[in-house]
């Protein structure tokens, strides 16, 4: 009996492994609310982080979800969410003074054998799971992938209440999250960091020279800075496949989720 060969294409490919991480930590001072920070006010029911959380918890490639939270928020955090951290199997980390700060902490705490990192804001729960696949196969192929949407509007450049220039918008994008990178890498540009207050985190990749593929999103894709968008993200969500709630949408069904 002539012996079967096999090519890679026949066999199972391996899968890569992601990690997640969802900063929480800033101060929402755009917000304007007394009783929320907005990753933690109640959206279609659910607090807007569970809502991010829950489209990458279903995903067998994703192994490890951290969440980012300030110190100042954590006896708080943990009073009202410590059953579905516990429940849904998520790292709590408590963040830093500044974003890449925060996301520098959780990066410490990504398991070793983790290949790639996701780095999405917690703020931003209309991500659908079409766009995780692309951003996600993208960053496999090249190493560096975020999601960004074409800047569509006329820019103005503006000092002292007036306008000094109109800005030629061709070739610009405004970036989104998921950003995803491989896990080395990302560690890579940390390190190089030198104290920059980096507004993302391609723009550290960026710094090291290695290229980040754009993949397109959606508009739908926003993330919560005011209370109108918290209404904006009630009516995307319904746009949006509903995913699976793996835990209890909330320890204390009668609770209003963080008050």
């Amino acid at each position: 009996m002539t012996g079967q060969t096999f090519s890679l294409s026949d066999k199972e490919q391996p899968v890569s492994t992601f990690a997640v991480i969802l900063p929480a930590a800033g101060k929402s001072s755009r917000f304007k609310d007394q009783h929320y920070r907005k990753p933690f006010a109640p959206l279609d029911n659910r607090a807007v982080w569970l809502h991010s959380a829950e489209r990458f918890l279903n995903r067998d490639d994703v192994k490890q979800l951290i969440l980012v939270v300030s110190p100042e928020d954590r006896e708080e955090f943990d009073s009202k969410f410590a059953a579905n951290v516990a429940i849904l199997g998520i790292d709590v980390v408590e963040g830093g003074q500044h974003r890449p700060d925060s996301v520098q902490r959780a990066l410490a705490r990504v398991k070793p054998d983790i290949q790639f990192v996701a780095v999405h804001d917690a703020a931003r729960p209309c991500v659908a799971n079409e766009w995780i696949d692309k951003v996600f196969d993208a960053a496999v192929n090249s190493g560096a992938a975020i999601l960004a949407v074409p800047v569509r509007g006329t820019l103005k450049r503006v000092a002292g209440g007036k306008i000094t220039e109109t800005v030629e918008r061709q070739d610009l994008w405004e970036a989104q999250t998921p950003q995803v990178f491989r896990r080395q890498l990302l560690l890579d540009a940390y390190a190089s960091r030198d104290d920059l207050n980096a507004t993302d985190d391609a723009q550290l990749v960026e710094r090291l020279g290695h290229p980040v593929t754009i993949v397109e999103g959606s508009p739908i894709n926003l993330k919560i800075t005011t209370k109108e968008d918290l209404r904006l993200a009630a009516q995307a969500l319904k746009a949006l496949p509903k995913p699976k709630i793996l835990g209890p949408v909330h320890p204390f069904a009668d609770d209003d989720l963080w008050r």
